[in-house]
């Protein structure tokens, strides 16, 4: 099993800057493509970002590319969502996520963590 566990989120005004991260437990963390959702009051969740179980990796959401950055450090069992020029529309809880590999569902979630941009 992974567990899952983001935090870092909380309130900052438009054109700030947050980083949230999600702490797995388990020993094979090092083989699993990690990502981060977002899903915004009243709208169905939406993919942000993820990043390759090696690190080499990265793919990004055109609505974040530029803005964000996700990285992993697999010997911390970590994984950061760097976030930056924030804007109002980024408000929303924040999930952590884990996949075996590419065509795999999402199977492990965190609790989620929630970021408001105010303007």
């Amino acid at each position: 099993q992974v567990q899952l566990v983001e935090s870092g989120g909380g309130l900052v005004q438009a054109g700030g800057s947050l980083r949230l991260s999600c702490a797995a437990s388990g020993r094979t963390f090092s083989s699993y493509d990690m990502g981060w959702f977002r899903t915004a009051p009243g709208k169905e969740r939406e993919f942000v970002a993820a990043i390759s179980w090696t690190g080499g990796g990265t793919n990004y959401a055109d609505s974040v590319k530029g803005r964000f950055t996700i990285s992993r450090d697999n010997a911390k069992n970590t994984v950061w969502l760097q976030m930056n020029s924030l804007k109002p529309e980024d408000t929303a809880v924040y999930y952590c996520a884990a996949r075996r590999g590419v065509g795999i569902v999402w199977q492990y979630w965190g609790q989620g963590t929630q970021v408001t941009v105010s303007s």
